[in-house]
């Protein structure tokens, strides 16, 4: 077997064992990219072609179409093979039948292709459609639609407004036309549909007009549709006069705008206005009332008016009415009463029942037996007030006190008209107005609840609580208020005249006393004609004060370690400034020294301590004990600051002198305690020190030695000895005789040679010495 047939088996086997080893991926090389389209693409047209390649040439592939969107207007996927490639295909993605593309709706699809050679691994790509606006005109589809859009109004809707937009964002360059002209509606420019100019007719019923309109743009295309727009009739009131003719009918004499009559007309913002007769104007008509008035004094005449009565909001809702005056002349004269006009003040505690004028009327004949009264004038008049016979009553209660009333200004008018019962009949007209005066009638009350609590530390002018008392006369809640009893500095509180709230005006201490009752007097005010008619009422009022624990004093810090240098005897040295705080009412504290001034060295002023410096020579340690404490009495609380300090006194420079003087002092020895920190080497370093300090030692030794061994004058080595050994004798002798003259013990390298006598300074650091 050859080297080829061998290679072509393990090959076979290689194949066998693994089948997916040497299997290939179908490829799509032109995927992923971007399609753009315009929404002006017929249906069915091509959007892309895409390469598939397969690895072999078993057969075609296998393309499935997926879209983000199940309602996607693409075709399934159409493969033919290239001619120039057997293992190239070709695949169309084709626009679907009957689909219409609207880049204002959706303007971008999501296409993903998945294409699989027999065989092979399947492959997986994206393609992306953009959606353009096409250059075709394109309407609304209720519009465009064979019955065309509906639009519904109301009859009442004002002229030219606008009812229909065919486009509701218009480009440019249109143009908007009307095929049919038979209706009353207008189309702009602007493809708006308005209302009539004159609006529509409200009389009828249920109106219908369609319009068919075409639009066009500049570049010819265009498009058509219809819109249908229904008129509903009003839902408002329609204007009407229940009485469209009336006759009236009055006598010579009456003077300028004097009521003749009034009519009413219902509906909505129904206004009055007077078409005919313009000439001459007799008569005028006040057009929200209706009242028609005489202009001048009327003489006998007839006069037919028209009135009309219109919605103000909607003036084409009108309506028209007739009335007909007839003016007649007199023989005998109108009833004359006395008083002509009757102005009164009567208070609010007038009983019903009670006569407030009494007419004294005569007719033409010089009698009253023909006379009918009657009283005229608003709602609330005749319901408070009415006739018998000639007398002016009062009918119910007039309460002053009420909202009703205060709405009316406390005032009521009315008419009495007086008719004679001749023919024609003749009247005359009494006005009359009457004021309602307030009478203080009632108590003020005392509130429900009138306990309060406030701090005992509340400061100056603290609101505790508000006295609210009340008052049923007119007007409500009018009082002063005031506080009974004693004044002045033993009352803590005050009470606000006006409002009724008590304030804090002096110290209080639950300890001396837990609360307080106060009397507060209510006094009415402005609820009567007659300022001195006052009513009062005394309350009581309790004020339970709260008691605030005492805080203990907290100073910072509490232990101080101080070092000063004394100054001159009688001076004054300031040591420290103690800060302290107390309660949080601010309260003043108190600072004394308790322990450790036994010299009196120390004085506190204030919360400074001071220091008084005395003629001590010897530095010295005080610990001071200051007690600082707020409150007084059972309720003191106290806190104890430590001070530590420690006094030097001033140093006094010795001047230099060529004599020695020898004192002894006797004075108790001084035991000072010093703490230092010890460094504790470890034990290698110590070894390695004493190795080192011996053999420095040995060294010396040595030295010293060969220095001795050369020196040839051994008297005088003996005397330098000699001298030495005095010299430290000499010295210590003099150490004992002043155990205090230096606090330190040094040698002050003054000495003596016991055989000359003479004084010599020694130097410890060179070690010769300098004869005196």
């Amino acid at each position: 077997m050859g080297m080829h047939e061998h290679l072509t088996v393990l090959l076979l086997l290689l194949s066998l064992y693994a089948p997916g080893t040497f299997v290939k991926a179908t490829a799509l090389p032109d995927l992923p990219r971007v399609v753009t389209l315009s929404e002006d693409t017929v249906p069915g047209a091509l959007v892309a072609e895409v390469t598939v390649s397969c690895s072999n040439m078993s057969g075609s592939p296998n393309i499935t179409l997926d879209s983000i969107k199940p309602d996607h207007p693409f075709n399934p996927i159409a493969i033919s093979a290239d001619p120039t490639s057997a293992t190239m295909f070709r695949a169309e993605v084709t626009l679907s039948a009957g689909v219409e593309l609207d880049a204002r709706r959706v303007n971008q699809y999501t296409l993903t292709l998945r294409a699989a050679c027999p065989g092979e691994d399947e492959v997986e790509e994206q393609l992306f459609v953009r959606v353009t606006l096409g250059q075709v005109l394109r309407c609304d589809t209720p519009f465009t639609s064979a019955g065309g859009d509906v639009v519904q109004v109301l009859a009442d809707v004002a002229p030219r407004t606008p009812l229909y937009a065919v486009l509701p964002q218009p480009l440019g360059g249109l143009t908007f036309r009307l095929r049919n002209h038979n209706t009353p509606l207008t189309l702009t420019r602007r493809g708006l549909v308005l209302a009539p100019d004159n609006g529509f007719d409200p009389s009828k019923d249920t109106q219908t007009f369609r319009l068919e309109i075409e639009v066009m743009d500049r570049h010819g295309h265009n498009c058509s549709g219809a819109v249908t727009v229904e008129v509903l009739p009003s839902r408002r009131p329609r204007v009407t006069f229940p009485e469209p003719h009336r006759s009236v009918t009055m006598t010579e004499g009456i003077g300028p705008l004097e009521v003749v009559t009034q009519v009413h007309a219902s509906g909505e913002n129904v206004r009055y206005a007077i078409l005919a007769p313009m000439a001459p104007m007799l008569f005028t008509i006040d057009e929200v009332t209706g009242e028609i008035r005489s202009t001048r004094r009327l003489e006998v005449a007839r006069a037919h008016l028209l009135i009309r009565a219109y919605n103000a909001l909607h003036p084409e809702d009108h309506t028209t009415a007739t009335v007909n005056v007839t003016v007649q002349g007199t023989d005998h004269w109108a009833p004359r009463c006395v008083p002509a006009i009757f102005v009164s003040q009567v208070p609010e505690t007038m009983s019903p029942g009670s006569t407030l004028v009494t007419l004294r009327c005569t007719d033409s004949t010089g009698t009253d037996e023909c006379l009918h009264y009657a009283l005229e004038g608003p709602p609330a008049s005749r319901s408070h007030f009415c006739m018998e016979g000639p007398r002016l009553k009062v009918n119910t209660t007039l309460d002053y006190d009420s909202e009703a009333m205060a709405t009316m200004g406390f005032q009521f008018t009315a008419t009495i008209v007086v008719t004679a019962g001749e023919q024609p009949p003749r009247s005359a007209r009494v006005p009359v107005l009457v004021t309602v005066t307030p009478v203080n009638e009632f108590r003020p009350a005392c509130p429900n609840s009138a306990t309060f609590t406030v701090l005992e530390t509340a400061a100056f002018g603290s609101v505790v609580g508000r006295v609210a008392g009340t008052d049923r006369d007119y007007p409500p809640d009018s009082l002063e208020y005031s506080l009974e009893g004693e004044s002045g500095p033993a009352q803590p509180f005050s009470i606000d005249s006006r409002t009724g709230e008590i304030r804090v005006v002096g110290p209080l201490n639950c300890q001396r006393q837990k609360s307080h009752r106060l009397v507060v007097r209510l006094t009415d005010t402005r609820n009567d004609l007659d300022l001195a008619k006052r009513h009062s009422r005394l309350c009581d009022v309790s004020v339970r004060l709260q008691a605030v624990p005492d805080q203990v004093p907290v100073c910072t810090p509490e232990v101080q370690e101080l070092r000063i240098t004394a100054g001159s005897p009688g001076s004054r040295q300031p040591v420290t400034r103690l800060v302290c705080h107390g309660s949080p009412d601010g309260a003043t504290l108190t600072h004394t020294i308790v322990g450790g001034n036994e010299d009196g060295c120390f004085r506190l002023e204030g919360n400074t301590v001071v220091y008084l410096p005395n003629d001590q020579v010897e530095p010295r340690t005080f610990v001071l004990l200051v007690e600082v404490w707020g409150g007084s009495g059972a309720r003191r609380r106290s806190t104890v600051v430590a001070l530590v300090v420690r006094v030097t006194p001033q140093s006094t420079p010795v001047p230099p002198s060529t004599t020695t003087q020898h004192t002894t002092l006797q004075k108790e020895p001084l035991v000072v305690t010093r703490t230092e920190v010890v460094w504790h080497p470890p034990a290698w370093f110590v070894a390695v020190l004493t190795i080192s300090g011996t053999l420095l030692l040995a060294t010396l030794g040595c030295m010293a030695r060969s220095l001795l061994c050369r020196s040839r004058d051994p008297g005088k080595l003996f005397l330098g000895k000699s001298s030495w050994d005095v010299v430290e004798q000499s010295g210590g002798k003099e150490e004992q005789g002043h155990p205090h003259a230096n606090s330190q013990g040094q040698f002050d390298g003054r000495a003596q040679d016991p055989r000359t006598g003479r004084d010599y300074l020694f130097n410890s650091v060179t070690g010769a010495r300098r004869w005196i």
